[in-house]
C-alpha cells in the first residue's frame, strides 16, 4: 500500500505514551523496583493488563482518576497474597510508585530525532491524548519536548477520547488547520491510526513491535518515527536551534 501525500500535510499531531514518551518501560520499570521479590515475567505484563483496564473504565466515566489508580494496586495487593488494602494504604504506595515512575520517564530516540526534522520542513506539530491533561502536559515537558510541542489536547479537558472525532478536530483547530491537512500518529491501530482517518486526518500507525504488517490495512503503518518525513514528504533540513540554546 502506497501513499502519496503530495505536500497536503500542515500539521502532524502524535499519541503520547507509547508513541512519543516510552510509558511500557517506564511503568515495568517502576512496578518491579515496587516489589523486587515478584517474577518480573509476571509481575510486568499483570500491572499492564490491569492498568489497560483501569484506564478503559476511567475514559468511560466509570471510575475517576484516582479510582482507576487504585483499583490497579488494590487487585494486585490481593492477588500477591498482601490482603485487602484501604485507601490510605493504596494512596501512599501510588504516591511511591508514581514518583518512580515519573523518575522513569523517558522519550524515545526516535522521536527526539524526528520531531526537529518536521519543524524544519515547516509542520505544526500537537499532541492529542486519552489521560490527564495535567499529567500529560508535564510528562511532555519532563521528556524535553514541550518546546517543539506547543499544543497538546487531553481527553480529560475534552470530554472526549479517541477514537471519538471529536478529540481529533479539536486538536486541528487549535493547530489552526483544517483535519484534512493533518497527519495524526500513533502506536494504536484502532484508537490511533484509523481514529484519526475516520475524522478526516491521516491516520499513521506507529507499529514498534516488529510483527509482519498485517495482509489487509487501511492506513500508512511505519515502525520507527525516523520514517515519518520520508512518508511526509519532508525533505531533511537543518532543524533551528531550541530556545535557549
Amino acid at each position: 500500500m502506497t501513499h502519496d501525500f503530495g505536500g497536503a500535510v500542515m500539521a502532524v499531531l502524535f499519541d503520547l505514551d507509547g508513541t512519543l514518551l516510552d510509558h511500557e518501560e517506564a511503568a515495568a520499570e517502576a512496578i518491579v523496583h515496587s516489589f523486587p521479590d515478584v517474577a518480573p515475567a509476571w509481575l510486568v505484563p499483570r500491572w499492564t493488563e490491569l492498568s489497560e483496564e483501569a484506564v478503559d473504565r476511567y475514559l468511560a466515566g466509570e471510575l475517576s482518576l484516582t479510582e482507576q489508580r487504585r483499583s490497579r494496586i488494590v487487585t494486585l495487593a490481593r492477588e500477591l497474597g498482601l490482603g485487602d488494602w484501604d485507601d490510605a494504604r493504596a494512596d501512599a504506595w501510588l504516591a511511591g510508585f508514581l514518583a518512580l515512575y515519573q523518575a522513569a520517564w523517558r522519550p524515545f530516540p526516535d522521536a527526539e530525532r524526528t520531531l526537529p526534522v518536521l519543524a524544519a520542513g515547516g509542520l505544526r506539530l500537537g499532541v492529542i491524548t486519552n489521560g490527564d491533561a495535567e499529567q500529560q502536559r508535564t510528562k511532555v515537558r519532563r521528556i524535553g519536548l514541550a518546546d517543539r510541542l506547543p499544543v497538546v489536547v487531553a481527553s480529560s479537558e475534552t470530554g472526549q477520547a479517541k477514537p471519538a472525532a471529536g478529540i481529533f478536530r479539536t486538536a486541528c483547530a487549535a493547530l489552526g488547520v483544517e483535519p484534512a491537512a493533518a497527519a495524526y500518529v500513533g502506536d494504536r491501530l484502532i484508537t490511533d491510526a484509523q481514529g484519526a482517518a475516520a475524522a478526516g486526518l491521516t491516520g499513521v500507525w506507529l507499529d514498534r513491535s516488529g510483527d509482519p504488517a498485517p495482509d489487509t490495512l487501511d492506513v500508512p503503518r511505519i515502525t520507527t518515527l525516523d520514517a515519518l518525513p520520508g512518508l511526509l514528504g519532508v525533505q531533511h533540513r537543518e532543524p533551528p536551534p531550541r530556545p535557549g540554546a
